[in-house]
């Protein structure tokens, strides 16, 4: 089965919390056209608030890292869980499920995490797994998902 994935990673300071910083890093983007090449296909977009949120793309070919997102396929249908990272707050005690794909489907999911650096300032990141099941057009995390999981928490 085909599998598209597009990660969209925005990471700042806390000098980006609040003010102009602030609505600039909110005005990113979550879903970025895709390059044009054959499936599957890893895209990954980073922005980051020393590079004034501006994309920096790759992407390679293959599937996503085990580390980052599960897949199962069954019965023609695609099982997608997202891992996150034990590093990051907040604790993530009670998780979303899973969630199935069919064909044609696509999945927007989000989640947020404070990160605390030796020089005990606080990094924080959001990131977006944007993935697709079967063939896709380029254009198509440009809209609105088939499935939305909102894993944001507070972070203070």
């Amino acid at each position: 089965m085909d599998v598209v994935v597009q990660w969209v990673r925005t990471s700042w300071t806390k000098r980006s919390r609040g003010g102009p910083a602030a609505a600039v890093r909110n005005a990113a983007p979550v879903g970025f056209v895709l390059p044009l090449r054959r499936c599957p296909v890893v895209h990954e977009v980073l922005m980051d608030e020393a590079h004034g949120f501006e994309p920096r793309e790759s992407f390679r070919d293959g599937q996503p890292d085990r580390a980052d997102v599960l897949l199962k396929e069954s019965d023609g249908r695609l099982r997608v869980e997202l891992v996150v990272t034990p590093w990051g707050m907040p604790r993530r005690w009670r998780r979303p499920p899973a969630v199935w794909l069919e064909p044609g489907e696509w999945v927007r999911w989000q989640v947020n995490y404070r990160f605390s650096s030796r020089l005990r300032e606080w990094g924080y990141r959001l990131d977006t797994l944007n993935l697709a099941c079967g063939p896709t057009a380029v254009d198509v995390f440009m809209g609105s998902p088939t499935r939305h999981v909102d894993e944001r928490g507070l972070l203070r």
